[in-house]
């Protein structure tokens, strides 16, 4: 058995509390309502967890808070005048309709003009969008990746790039291959090279503990700044859905 899982209730707040084998405890709070992820060593008793959490209140309470306020795009319907963001930059939708192959591409710096063809549903209007903004993102990757991995003297075998619903990046620390969040292509570059640091420092420290924190403050010293903004972005109606 490697996990075991149970839940604790503390002022009304629900923790879903994470056996594993490891040697610390570890709190964390996703989005978008706040759910909340306590991991603890096997070994540790369910009261010492308890107090742990209790401790932390203030902290969970406050991450809630800022989850909750964050702002939310309505669902996207792919009609003229709609607002879509790529590289933090909100651009209005143009719907063209063509006889040729669907396509999608900035006109000046205020349109994102998208060619489909006549009749087509939302749900093909909303593949193309998104096979775009995966074309993007992976365009931008490499370069990337390899200066930060030059930087931080640390080589990931892989990545990849793919829709998540509770986190923005993943790395497997085994495969040492990460993960980026499709919605990162809606964001600023900063904002994807911190969620690429995040993960790079992951190969060197696998809990977010404060030999991790002290990593990040050596790479990247603004990175909090980096990941307020990350945070404060719209995020899309239904990608975040747990």
């Amino acid at each position: 058995m490697t996990t075991s899982k149970e839940q604790l209730t503390i002022a009304n707040i629900e923790i879903d509390v994470l056996k594993k084998n490891i040697k610390n405890m570890h709190l964390a709070v996703y989005p978008p309502t706040g759910r909340i992820r306590l991991s603890a060593p096997f070994d540790v008793d369910n009261e010492v967890i308890r107090l742990f959490a209790i401790s932390k209140l203030s902290w969970i309470k406050k991450h809630i808070k800022n989850f909750k306020e964050q702002s939310r795009e309505s669902e996207r319907e792919f009609v003229d005048g709609e607002s879509h963001y790529f590289k933090g930059k909100r651009y209005l939708l143009k719907v063209e309709e063509t006889s040729g192959p669907a396509s999608v591409y900035l006109e000046g710096t205020k349109e994102l003009v998208l060619q489909i063809k006549p009749n087509a549903s939302r749900a093909e209007k909303a593949k193309v969008v998104k096979e775009w903004y995966r074309k993007r993102l992976k365009e931008e990757i490499p370069d990337l990746l390899h200066k930060w991995e030059k930087h931080m003297g640390v080589k990931a075998a892989d990545w990849g790039v793919k829709q998540m619903r509770t986190k923005w990046g993943a790395c497997n620390i085994e495969e040492k291959r990460i993960w980026l969040n499709l919605e990162l292509a809606k964001k600023p570059t900063i904002c994807l090279e911190y969620i690429i640091v995040h993960e790079l420092t992951h190969l060197l420290e696998r809990n977010h503990n404060d030999r991790f924190v002290k990593y990040m403050n050596v790479f990247m010293p603004k990175w909090r700044l980096y990941r307020n903004e990350l945070n404060r972005l719209p995020v899309a109606h239904n990608d975040w859905l747990y």
